[in-house]
C-alpha cells in the first residue's frame, strides 16, 4: 500500500490521504507501460486451420519451460509489427489504460477494448486469456 493525496494539513489538523495498492498506483502503472511492449517478442502468430483466423499465442514460457511451438509462426516481421501496434496503442490510449487499471476491477479488457477505445468491437465474442 502506498499513500496518495494531499499532504497539506487541513484546518482541523487532518490530512486528505488515502492508501491504494502499489499495483494500482499511477507511478507503478506508468512504469509497467514503459516495458509492456518489449514483451511482444514472447508471442508468435497462429492461424486457426478451420477458420483461417490469425491470432497471437505465447511462444516463450513465463517460467522457462519448454512449449509446443508446432502451431506458431515465428517471424521477426510479425513480432516487430506486434510491438509497433502495442507501442501505438499505449501511446494513443495511455490515459485510458491507466484509468481502467487504477480504478476498475471488473471486465477491464472488455470496457477498455470495446467501450472506451473502439479498438476491437469483436472482443466481447472472442476470449482473450492473456489479457
Amino acid at each position: 500500500m502506498i499513500q496518495t493525496g494531499s499532504f497539506r494539513i487541513n484546518p482541523d489538523g487532518s490530512q486528505s490521504i488515502r492508501e491504494i495498492p502499489l499495483a494500482r498506483s499511477e507511478g507503478n502503472l506508468l512504469e509497467l507501460m514503459e516495458t509492456v511492449c518489449e514483451r511482444m517478442g514472447d508471442y508468435g502468430e497462429h492461424t486457426d486451420s478451420s477458420t483461417t483466423r490469425k491470432s497471437y499465442i505465447r511462444i516463450k514460457s513465463r517460467r522457462g519451460e519448454a512449449m509446443d511451438l508446432s502451431e506458431a509462426a515465428l517471424d521477426s516481421r510479425v513480432t516487430g509489427s506486434l510491438k509497433f501496434a502495442c507501442e501505438t496503442i499505449v501511446e494513443q490510449h495511455e490515459d485510458e489504460v491507466i484509468e481502467f487499471f487504477a480504478y476498475e476491477t471488473e471486465n477491464i479488457k472488455d470496457k477498455l477494448c470495446s467501450e472506451r477505445t473502439d479498438l476491437c468491437d469483436h472482443a466481447l465474442q472472442v476470449s482473450h486469456d492473456e489479457l
